[in-house]
C-alpha cells in the first residue's frame, strides 16, 4: 500500500478557519511519518503473529489506514488540548485585567475620600463661617470712627489734631496737611485723584514719624493720635459738608 503524500494529508484535514497553513502543513507531516513508520512495522507484525496485543491473537488489526487514523486522532487530540490550554489562559488574562480594574476604581475612590475628609477635618477645626452680616460688622469696626466738625472743620478744612499730634516735632507734618484740607475745603471736595493720592501719602508720612517716637508718649495717647491719622485718611471718602 503506498502511503499518501503530505498534500493529500493536508488537503484531507477538516478546516477550521482560524488555522494557519503552517499548523496543516505540519500535521500533515506528522501523519506521514506515522503512517510510513507503520506500514514499515506492518510486514515484520504479521511476520511473527502481532506484537503486545496487535495482530490477529491481540484482537486489534493492525493496517496502514489503521495506524494512519491513530495517527491523526492523537494530534487532533493534542490540538484539542492546546485549544482548550489557550481558553484558560485567556479567561485567565479577562480575570486579572478585570481585577485591575477594580484595584483602580478602588485607589480613586479612597483618595477622593481621604481628601474629603481631609477638607472636612480642616473645615472642624476652623469653626463656622461667618456670615455676611458678620462681614459687615467686622469690617465697620476695622473702619477708623468718622471726624465730626470740632475736629475737622468742613468749611475751612481745619483741623483740631489731638495733645501728641501737637508736639512740636510734627509742624512740618501738620503744616503740609493743614494746606492740603483748606484746599479740598475751599473746592468743596472737588479735589482729583492725584491730589487725593498726595493727602494719603502725607498722612502716611505723618504716621511713620509718629511710629518713630512711640516710646516718647504714653500708651493711650499714642493710640488716640494713631487713630486720628487713620480717620484723616479715611475723610477723603466723603464730601466736605458731611
Amino acid at each position: 500500500m503506498k502511503p499518501s503524500t503530505p498534500s493529500v494529508l493536508i488537503s484531507s484535514l477538516p478546516s477550521s478557519g482560524g488555522r494557519d497553513r503552517f499548523t496543516r502543513r505540519s500535521i500533515g507531516w506528522g501523519m506521514l511519518a506515522v503512517v510510513a513508520a507503520t506500514a514499515c512495522a506492518v510486514p515484520a507484525i504479521a511476520q511473527w503473529g502481532g506484537w503486545g496485543g496487535f495482530g490477529h491473537g491481540g484482537g486489534m488489526a493492525v493496517t496502514a489506514g489503521q495506524a494512519a487514523d491513530y495517527g491523526f486522532a492523537q494530534v487532533v487530540s493534542a490540538e484539542g488540548q492546546a485549544n482548550l490550554s489557550n481558553s484558560e489562559a485567556a479567561k485567565n488574562w479577562e480575570q486579572a485585567k478585570s481585577m485591575e480594574i477594580d484595584n483602580r476604581a478602588k485607589w480613586t475612590d479612597t483618595y477622593f475620600d481621604m481628601r474629603r475628609t481631609n477638607r472636612d477635618r480642616r473645615a472642624e477645626e476652623d469653626g463656622p463661617r461667618i456670615t455676611q452680616e458678620q462681614a459687615v460688622r467686622i469690617a465697620k469696626m476695622a473702619t477708623p470712627p468718622r471726624l465730626d466738625s470740632t475736629q475737622i472743620d468742613p468749611v475751612t478744612g481745619h483741623i483740631e489734631y489731638p495733645l501728641v499730634l501737637r508736639d512740636p516735632r510734627f509742624a512740618a507734618n501738620r503744616a503740609e496737611l493743614d494746606s492740603q484740607f483748606a484746599h479740598r475745603a475751599a473746592t468743596l471736595g472737588s479735589i482729583d485723584f492725584e491730589e487725593q493720592r498726595q493727602i494719603r501719602q502725607t498722612v502716611s508720612k505723618f504716621i511713620d514719624a509718629l511710629r518713630e517716637n512711640v516710646k516718647e508718649y504714653p500708651a493711650g495717647d499714642y493710640g488716640k493720635a494713631r487713630t486720628f491719622l487713620n480717620s484723616i485718611a479715611h475723610e477723603l471718602r466723603f464730601p466736605t459738608a458731611g
